[in-house]
């Protein structure tokens, strides 16, 4: 009877194995939300890593979570590391481009939960008088990643935070004072 439960189990993990195999390596997420700010509102807040306790979703879900700043203030060189809970884990972002009111570029490292990579950025489009913001992410999905992929959908719960996120940014960037 055990031998039958375990002949069972080691099917049911190798069909998911192989279903995880055949999913796309590739994950990207994009979400954008309009502001009434202008573009180089918008693009002082996101080049500048002091700023972003103010909207980051991920700053809300570990209050105490330990920051560093490193390298320049802002622009390219400047380097935000944090680690926190298993809500926020561990790892760094890179600002690797800064285009003044164009596009902030960023290289995210992972350490946990999960090592990995992506890349990172946000675009600043004028749009009548206000702003349309992308935030945009790309990265490689490990084989764990493409196995959880099978039970939740990561590209909708990341895109949720980058939608909070981006709702903290708009009020923030509207709330600043006028140029």
């Amino acid at each position: 009877m055990i031998k039958k439960i375990l002949l069972v189990l080691v099917a049911i993990i190798a069909v998911i194995c192989i279903i995880a195999s055949f999913q796309s390596d590739d994950m990207n997420v994009t979400r954008s939300a309009t502001t009434t700010a202008p573009p180089a509102t918008v693009f002082k807040i996101v080049n500048d890593f002091r700023q972003w306790d103010a909207w980051s979703p991920w700053s809300k879900l570990d209050p105490t979570m330990k920051k560093t700043l490193e390298g320049p203030p802002e622009g390219v060189g400047a380097v935000y590391k944090w680690s926190g809970n298993n809500e926020v884990g561990e790892g760094s972002t890179t600002l690797v481009e800064s285009k003044p009111n164009e596009k902030v570029g960023m290289k995210l490292a992972f350490v946990r939960p999960f090592a990995g990579t992506s890349d990172v950025q946000f675009t600043f489009t004028p749009e009548g008088s206000g702003t349309k913001i992308t935030w945009a992410m790309q990265g490689k999905k490990p084989f764990v990643g493409k196995i959880m992929g099978l039970f939740m959908d990561c590209e909708k719960m990341c895109g949720d935070q980058f939608n909070e996120g981006l709702a903290n940014l708009k009020k923030l960037a509207e709330a600043a004072p006028k140029a």
